[in-house]
């Protein structure tokens, strides 16, 4: 599956980005999903992790109750809605698929990779 993640940009901190992640073939119901980031000289990092079937929902300390993830299936979209940025956040961020699974939060347990979208907070 292809996937090709938007809605990167600059915001100050504090504010809020919605990143999103399309497919444009299989359906992304099929799979377990995760959203990573990589900042500068630093390896890829587990973000955010959604069940197939959306009943579980797992985030990064560093994220949890600023960020949420959900999908839309009828958009066959994945989404990472991020609030109370912090400079921190700064990175490119990733989504990535797997087959269906339970929670997996390391970079080699998913098969399939999006381009990437940066995102940058400024203090």
């Amino acid at each position: 599956v292809q996937l090709v993640e938007s809605g990167g940009g600059l915001v100050q901190a504090g504010g809020s980005l919605r990143l999103s992640c399309a497919a444009s073939e299989r359906a992304l119901s099929r799979y377990s999903m995760g959203w990573f980031r990589q900042a500068p000289g630093k390896e890829r990092e587990f973000v955010a992790f959604l069940s197939s079937g959306g009943g579980m929902t797992v985030y990064a300390d560093s994220v949890k109750g600023r960020f949420t993830i959900s999908r839309d299936n009828a958009k066959n979209t994945v989404s990472l809605e991020m609030n109370s940025l912090k400079p921190e956040d700064t990175a490119v961020y990733y989504c990535a698929a797997r087959v269906p699974s339970v929670y997996y939060s390391r970079p080699d347990q998913y098969s399939y990779w999006g381009q990437g979208t940066q995102v940058t907070v400024s203090s």
